[in-house]
Parts: structure tokens; C-alpha cells; sequence
């Protein structure tokens, strides 16, 4: 499982033209791929190490602050490039095991209390986000 977190001001996915999901305060933005071979404790972990990453001003992290996130999946970040051009996605998970991953992660957030929002899985999304800093880092399981 791999995430792009990247602490924001704002930040908003739009599907068809209708906001589907938005926070308009300071929290992170994250991107989630989820790899063929991840699992639910895999989630899990995901879900903790998101929430308890201390990346927000003053070393604060979503857990102490109480910030939001927006969680947006995204299969591309599971792609590989160091061979030829293209990417090859043969990593990425197929939706059928991936949108339940994706779900948990979400779930186990709001279990611990954080107020999260989401993209549409598998829909053509445009993300629009007011990078803080910018400060955006690479979690992997």
C-alpha cells in the first residue's frame, strides 16, 4: 500500500462537475494505491500511521488536532517505471480487491475519530488542493 499525503489548506475532488468530496480547513490530501498483494491488516496500519503522521504545523498530526482528511484513490501511484516508457500497472490491485481496501483504510480512520472525506472509487476525478508549505511525503507499507 502506497500513499501520497500532502498537508494542505484546502482541498476538493470533483466528479462530472459535482464536488464529491471537500475540506476547507488545514488536514491532508491522500492519494492511496493499493498493491495487489495488500491486505486488511495492511489497511489498518495505513489508517494509523495517516492519522498519527506528524507532518501538520508545529510537528501536529490529524490524531492531536483533530484535522480532516480527504482520501482519493488512486491506482496510478502503484505503477512502475524503471523500464522503458510506459508504466506497468501489474502491481496495482484489480478494483474488485482494491475498493474494499480503499474502504477500510477510510473506516479505520473514522474509528479513530477522524473526520474524513472521499473521492468516488474508479470514477475520473479532477483534485484540486491549496498545498501548505508545500510539505507532501511518501508513506509505504
Amino acid at each position: 500500500m502506497r500513499a501520497v499525503a500532502a498537508r494542505v489548506t484546502s482541498a476538493s475532488v470533483e466528479v462530472a462537475g459535482e464536488v464529491v468530496g471537500a475540506i476547507d480547513e488545514p488536514g491532508l490530501l491522500v492519494l492511496l494505491g493499493v498493491h495487489a498483494d495488500d491486505d486488511a491488516a495492511k489497511a489498518v496500519r495505513m489508517a494509523a500511521k495517516l492519522h498519527e503522521l506528524r507532518v501538520l504545523r508545529d510537528e501536529q498530526s490529524c490524531a492531536t488536532t483533530g484535522a480532516p482528511l480527504l482520501v482519493v484513490s488512486q491506482f496510478t501511484l502503484c505503477g512502475d517505471t524503471r523500464k522503458g516508457r510506459r508504466p506497468s500497472w501489474t502491481a496495482a490491485a484489480r478494483p474488485e480487491h482494491a475498493a474494499p481496501l480503499v474502504d477500510a483504510v477510510v473506516r479505520e480512520l473514522r474509528k479513530k475519530g477522524a473526520r474524513v472525506e472521499t473521492g468516488q472509487f474508479g470514477a475520473e476525478m479532477s483534485v484540486r488542493s491549496v498545498n501548505d508549505g508545500p510539505f507532501t511525503v511518501l508513506v509505504e507499507l
